[in-house]
């Protein structure tokens, strides 16, 4: 099971230095031995908001990194002409020298589309028809598109990739359908904990490797990474009491996009805003609190390495092939990188671990 960094910031405070943590923990990630640094693309709102377009992310990445692969966690398909996603991450491809991956999402929020509207209602329908067309611009294959002049031309991306193909994940919250249509079309899955526990996650991935080794046929190559908020240190309780505030905040600020994405969503969203006005100031902390609680003993990556070397030992049993350490919620830069040494003691204690 790999190691790698993950980040959505919740940008909730202006401050001059927002990408710091991104750059130091890149160079963190490439020198103790990680797999991957992912960004990924969020609109409009302080939740994720530092991260409009992982290629820019991943190029920022790409350059002060020599080994660790760079990718998008995720990009959101149906905001961007396929041929543009192509041509950014064939610009990461090259600046990394062929260490590009990218997860593909559907998107979810009605603000996002902003950007392209038209695509809302067939967001979901049309993504795997976006995911095929990325792969044959990869393969340096030729699409037919129409020219200003109204003009069919036929064209190709460049710069080339260096990579003959392009790593591509999908990306889910949980859904049993979203994990066999990635098995059926050789994807790997980005996922996370927040809405499935262990147990169902187990499920979720059997399900897509058997899906995946009967339409591919080579099992093996299904891959399971997985998002997790991410803080080790050496005492739980100092652990608690350092994430409680930040990431009962960034709970708050994932409450809040909840709430506009029920106002977007219109007659569809009327009964989930109908509940969620009723719920009082005093009413939301408690919830924050009791979610944070929660998260904290069963949904993270948090305590000291002895405390966090369990649940990687659970994520492993349920077939995880990957964990992604989601170190950006709120806590202050000078803790993270701080708490870099410790993350990386992780790292080290599971590698002796497994033998690799």
């Amino acid at each position: 099971m790999d190691f790698s960094l993950f980040y959505f910031a919740n940008n909730d405070t202006e401050q001059q230095d927002s990408y710091r943590l991104l750059l130091e923990g890149a160079r963190f990630a490439d020198d103790h031995g990680f797999t991957a640094v992912w960004t990924p693309e969020r609109h409009f709102h302080p939740f994720g908001g530092l991260y409009p377009n992982p290629a820019v992310t991943g190029a920022a990445v790409a350059a002060v990194t020599k080994r660790v692969a760079v990718r998008a966690g995720s990009v959101v398909a149906p905001l961007h002409h396929p041929m543009r996603i192509a041509e950014e991450w064939s610009v990461v491809d090259n600046l990394s020298n062929g260490r590009a991956g990218v997860a593909i999402a559907s998107g979810w929020h009605a603000a996002d589309f902003a950007l392209r509207p038209e695509n809302y209602e067939t967001r979901k329908s049309a993504l795997m028809d976006t995911v095929d067309t990325i792969r044959r611009l990869w393969r340096r294959e030729s699409i037919e598109l129409v020219d200003g002049a109204g003009e069919s031309v036929s064209l190709q991306v460049f710069p080339p990739p260096v990579q003959p193909e392009l790593p591509m994940w999908l990306t889910t919250g949980g859904s049993p359908a979203t994990f066999e249509l990635a098995g059926r079309h050789g994807l790997g899955v980005l996922t996370h904990l927040l809405g499935q526990e262990i147990g169902t996650l187990a499920k979720r991935i059997a399900e897509y490797r058997a899906a995946y080794q009967e339409h591919r046929g080579d099992g093996g190559r299904a891959h399971v990474s997985l998002m997790l908020h991410t803080f080790v240190g050496t005492d739980r309780e100092a652990v608690r009491e350092t994430v409680r505030e930040p990431f009962s905040r960034y709970l708050a600020s994932s409450f809040d996009l909840l709430v506009k994405a029920a106002e977007a969503a219109g007659a569809d969203g009327a009964a989930m805003m109908r509940e969620m006005k009723k719920v009082s100031e005093e009413d939301r902390r408690f919830l924050v609190a009791q979610a944070f609680d929660r998260y904290f003993e069963t949904s993270g990556m948090f305590g000291t390495v002895e405390e966090c070397m369990a649940m990687l030992k659970q994520l492993a049993d349920a077939g995880v092939d990957e964990v992604a350490c989601l170190v950006d919620f709120g806590v202050a830069t000078d803790q993270v990188v701080d708490g870099f040494q410790h993350l990386a003691r992780l790292h080290d204690t599971w590698r002796a671990h497994t033998g690799r």
